[in-house]
């Protein structure tokens, strides 16, 4: 592997995704949409006290990370099989080309597009800070983290391309899995908390089951902001902080008893609770890493064996 064998096999990617000449038209629909949710979203926030700067980042967010999720297995899922479906993929497995400078020259791709659609909501992140309450350091975190969940779900729709024979059926398969990790993470750990007895208690058991949900990965990796003063003279966590109180409400689902507060109501923490997104972010880093080595694998030549109907060139 080389950086220039992978930059070149990233350059011809590109050069193939700018020739179809739609993506002017998907890089502006995109641009519109967070628009229109940034402007809705201001509007709905104007009855909250308080700078709106928090909210507005906290679902801005929120909104794009599900966005992302969505387009990402469509910018790798089809480069393997769909190079071999053309007749394409073996023109560069017989150059010096290594099966690894492949492999990473398509991820890096499909990634960079995706970083590409991520650099589009900088000018609304941008919005949100001027609305005040933000810090440099929960931005920067939050965009860190959605990056590395777009290159975790681009590897996994990779690997799924390079082990699958028909285009179709490694996309539907990609959405599935981006499927499982979010809603599929809920529905497991909702079932396996009642059949634990439900409660706090069984949740404690079953809290990993939700680790690697990418909501729960970004909303737990977030920054705290400094506590607030309530009408009672106590320090609270911020009201109207999406990713906040997301973020505690995963930590208090693994450890309930650490700390407590309502409005008629406040106790002393006793501790902070511990993190969740290490292991979920460690565990989709793992999947991706793993993705990328079979895609390497299965690129390599000469091939023993090829899926049946598949051609070599």
């Amino acid at each position: 592997m080389s950086f220039h064998g992978v930059s070149i096999v990233v350059r011809q990617e590109f050069r193939v995704r700018l020739r179809t000449g739609r993506w002017r038209w998907l890089l502006a629909s995109w641009v519109l949409v967070i628009l229109l949710f940034t402007m809705l979203l201001n509007v709905a926030l104007t009855d909250i006290d308080g700078p709106h700067g928090v909210p507005l980042f906290g679902g801005l967010m929120l909104f794009v990370l599900g966005l992302v999720l969505i387009i990402s297995p469509a910018l790798t899922a089809q480069s393997v099989n769909g190079d071999r479906e053309r007749g394409t993929l073996a023109t560069l497995q017989v150059t010096r080309l290594t099966a690894a400078d492949i492999a990473l020259g398509k991820l890096f791709a499909g990634w960079g597009v995706g970083l590409g659609a991520l650099a589009l909501t900088l000018p609304f992140v941008g919005w949100a800070i001027l609305e005040g309450g933000m810090t440099i350091a929960r931005t920067v975190a939050v965009l860190f983290v959605v990056a590395l969940l777009i290159g975790v779900v681009c590897a996994i729709s990779l690997g799924l391309s390079a082990l699958l024979a028909r285009s179709i059926t490694s996309a539907l398969l990609s959405y599935i899995v981006v499927f499982a990790l979010t809603v599929g993470t809920v529905i497991v750990f909702g079932l396996s908390a009642g059949a634990a007895g439900g409660g706090s208690r069984s949740t404690t058991r079953v809290w990993w089951m939700l680790a690697p949900n990418p909501f729960v990965i970004l909303a737990d990796a977030t920054p705290q902001l400094p506590p607030v003063v309530d009408r009672y003279g106590h320090e609270v966590p911020q009201p109207a902080d999406p990713l906040g109180e997301l973020g505690r409400s995963i930590r208090q689902i693994r450890e309930p008893d650490t700390y407590y507060y309502s409005e008629d109501q406040f106790q002393v923490r006793h501790g902070q609770p511990g993190p969740v997104w290490p292991y979920g972010l460690g565990f989709d880093l793992l999947v991706g890493v793993g993705a990328v080595w079979i895609t390497a694998r299965r690129l390599r030549t000469p091939a023993e064996t090829l899926p049946r109907g598949v051609r070599v060139a």
